[in-house]
């Protein structure tokens, strides 16, 4: 549940963010990025690749349940690059284009500043409304712990 101030949000007057492609969300930690059947078929086109070649060479099964895109050894995203940052970033999956407006960055105000240690486009550039961000909370691919 995120944490309400009276009635309100803690977010209600919105907040920034910027993407600079840095790639903080993206490369060295693990993580499930999860993609549905929509994502794989618009990534395995622009790939110029089958559906199936695409889930054979870049995703995995998570808990029997969930696709997710693989990682490199590194825990980098497959389609993150240090020089280019995501190299399929206009095909990008919707968890990825839900950054940073999860549910573990919303939380709280202090979830919120935590994150921007690790995100430096958090606290900058266009202001979001609040209705927006708890639009992309509700599919952030988490399972919805904000631990």
């Amino acid at each position: 549940m995120l944490r309400l101030m009276g009635n309100d949000l803690w977010f209600k007057g919105g907040l920034r963010f910027e993407c600079l492609r840095c790639g903080g969300c993206c490369s060295g930690f693990s993580g499930t990025v999860r993609v549905g059947d929509e994502e794989i078929a618009r990534l395995a086109q622009r790939l110029n690749l089958t559906e199936a070649e695409f889930r054979e060479h870049y995703t995995r099964a998570v808990g029997g349940v969930v696709i997710s895109l693989i990682e490199k050894e590194n825990k980098d995203c497959v389609f993150f690059d240090k020089e280019q940052g995501c190299t399929v970033y206009v095909d990008r999956p919707r968890q990825c284009r839900t950054w940073p407006f999860w549910r573990s960055n919303i939380y709280s105000p202090e979830r919120w500043k935590r994150g921007t240690e690790r995100c430096p486009g958090m606290d900058r550039g266009r202001l979001h409304g609040a209705d927006l961000i708890r639009e992309m909370s509700d599919y952030d691919g988490s399972s919805g712990n904000v631990s």
